[in-house]
């Protein structure tokens, strides 16, 4: 019986004084409690696109052909990463200022140049374009549309990597797409994937806030396509 007492006065004491500040209950609770999907998404929108600076690695297919990405976006606009795989070979890609830099391998230029030639020249070469429209990967604005982010639904929380989830779900023209939302600290972004669609995948975000460096490349790595493209 002492036992039994010193028990519940530890427990009563636990409760009075600490109770939503040291967790003595075993419940957790919602960061997203009575919060709409829409709105959860929307938070996560605001905040991703808040830490300035992320990164995104995935595969999926596009054209039933495997593609596989790995981006770092900084604060500025600028990221740099890769892009592909397979037969269709593999390209990096580096976005600094107004300029858009793209170096691949024989097999990515033989397939961006319609089987040319000219392709062997590219090697080890960067190939630069204007990047006045500053969207796509390196645009967090781009890729955290929350203007996308409508008529979703809530589902049973997970975990991606070890961190709780929150879990929302949209469907569409057979096309189900699977938002995971970090439900500890920040509520960023963690995990996208795409199912039942012609161009399934997963994407995964990771180092909100990071810092990252890029540098555009040296003149002397740069092809002056003008000049490739001459007949």
């Amino acid at each position: 019986m002492a036992a039994n007492r010193k028990l519940l006065t530890a427990a009563v004491a636990c409760a009075a004084v600490f109770v939503g500040i040291t967790g003595c209950s075993s419940e957790e609770k919602d960061p997203f409690d009575g919060m709409s999907a829409d709105k959860i998404a929307k938070k996560a929108s605001d905040a991703s696109k808040g830490a300035g600076s992320f990164r995104v690695t995935g595969e999926g297919k596009q054209g039933g052909k495997a593609v596989n990405v790995d981006f770092s976006v900084g604060k500025s606009g600028d990221c740099t990463g890769k892009i592909g795989g397979g037969a269709d070979g593999t390209a990096e890609l580096l976005v600094s200022g107004d300029a858009q830099y793209m170096k691949g391998d024989e097999a990515f230029w033989k397939k961006a140049m319609g089987g040319s030639g000219k392709a062997a020249a590219l090697k080890g070469k960067w190939v630069k374009s204007p990047n006045a429209k500053k969207e796509g990967v390196c645009d967090p604005d781009s890729m955290f549309q929350s203007k996308e982010l409508k008529k979703l639904e809530r589902e049973k929380d997970s975990e991606v990597d070890g961190k709780k989830a929150a879990v929302l779900t949209k469907k569409e023209s057979g096309k189900k797409t699977t938002f995971y939302v970090a439900a500890e600290g920040k509520p960023y972004f963690l995990r996208v994937v795409t199912s039942g669609s012609e161009d399934p995948g997963t994407m995964n975000f990771s180092d909100y806030g990071k810092s990252v460096t890029v540098k555009a490349p040296a003149p002397g790595d740069v092809a002056d396509m003008e000049e490739l493209m001459k007949p």
